[in-house]
């Protein structure tokens, strides 16, 4: 598959659970977490598969219809002790080479750097119950300053 049609395919696929499950769920007041966003898309697909990146954020902002999130967490870790931790055979994605994970990783702190008031990067290093820590400051920290209802 190339590229162009991997990144359009999951800007479809995002648009689509938009329209079905993200928007009616903020409707009725839901908080909506997510595990990807157009960032993954602009990230993969443009800072390591080589696509223009402002083309991607365009194409992106279009699916969502403009819905940005309020907070994205970046869990950061080396390539190694990522690549260690999986505990399993790689997917697609996961098979590539190393030097695609490095510019993964380089693409989410570019864009973390470019956004610093959405974009929070965690350390992923040490036990579940410290990273699961540093996240929850994050959450914390943007929940406590939302309006309440």
């Amino acid at each position: 598959m190339s590229v162009m049609a991997e990144a359009l395919l999951f800007m479809a696929s995002r648009a689509e659970l938009l329209e079905r499950v993200i928007r009616p769920a903020l409707a009725s007041g839901s908080l909506v977490l997510s595990d990807r966003y157009v960032l993954a898309n602009v990230v993969y697909q443009g800072h390591a598969g080589g696509l223009n990146v402002d083309a991607l954020w365009t194409i992106g902002h279009a699916a969502a219809g403009g819905l940005e999130p309020d907070l994205t967490v970046i869990l950061d870790l080396p390539v190694d002790a990522a690549q260690a931790r999986r505990g399993r055979d790689p997917d697609r994605m996961e098979s590539r080479q190393r030097d695609y994970h490095e510019r993964v990783r380089r693409g989410f702190l570019t864009e973390a750097s470019r956004q610093p008031d959405r974009i929070a990067v965690v350390s992923a290093a040490g036990s579940i119950d410290e990273v699961q820590s540093r996240i929850r400051k994050e959450v914390g920290s943007v929940l406590a300053a939302r309006p309440r209802p």
